[in-house]
């Protein structure tokens, strides 16, 4: 059974990204979202994290919250 606390700074570090607080918060700042894009088909996603993003999703899993919270934070620093 998955006990992973689930929140932004884990699902940073799933996508295999800097997952402090500050590196999150320049993250989000530096990278814009489209309204017309979804969040998995961003262009600075790599395949995996793409992959990722898209299986969770879909699953409406684990993973799911914390996933719409990174797409309205990325939506919201434009």
């Amino acid at each position: 059974m998955d006990t992973t606390k689930h929140d932004i700074t884990t699902l940073f570090s799933q996508l295999g990204l800097p997952n402090s607080e500050a590196q999150i918060d320049e993250f989000i700042a530096s990278h814009d979202l489209q309204d017309t894009t979804l969040l998995q088909e961003a262009s600075f996603w790599d395949e995996a994290q793409q992959h990722f993003l898209a299986e969770s999703l879909a699953e409406d899993g684990d993973w799911s919250e914390v996933i719409d919270e990174l797409d309205v934070r990325l939506r919201q620093s434009k």
